[in-house]
Formats: structure tokens, C-alpha cells, sequence
């Protein structure tokens, strides 16, 4: 079994490398579709739904996690 700690500090690493992906197609594809905002605003987006994607994936690894515990205990 996987300890929490173990399970945020895996979703936190993974997150930020999405961030920092996510960063970079948002530079590239946004003036794409004509949306043209700044550096500061691209980090400010960027970061909000790298907070969200922490909360998820963390949730879903101490789901997956306890139901993985009660299919083997």
C-alpha cells in the first residue's frame, strides 16, 4: 500500500510536469485562436489548474488506493 505522503508528493511531480506542457501548448495555442494575453496571465492560468489538478489526482490516487486495500483485504 502506498503512504499518503508517498501518493502527494507522486501527483505533485506529475502535476508539474502537466504544468509545465501545459505552459507551453498555452503559448503556442492560444495567439492561435486569437487569444493573446500575458506572460503573468499564462502563469496565473496555468497555476490555478495546476491547483485543481493536484486536488484530483490526488483524490483519485487515495480512491483507487482504497479500493485496491478492500479488493485485497
Amino acid at each position: 500500500m502506498q503512504k499518503k505522503s508517498h501518493s502527494l508528493i507522486e501527483s505533485l511531480i506529475n502535476v508539474l510536469v502537466g504544468y509545465g506542457i501545459a505552459l507551453a501548448a498555452q503559448l503556442i495555442i492560444f495567439p492561435r485562436f486569437g487569444i493573446h494575453i500575458s506572460m503573468s496571465d499564462n502563469l496565473m492560468i496555468g497555476a490555478l489548474f495546476t491547483v485543481v489538478s493536484i486536488v484530483r489526482s490526488y483524490a483519485l490516487r487515495r480512491l483507487f488506493n482504497r479500493f485496491t486495500v478492500k479488493a485485497h483485504g
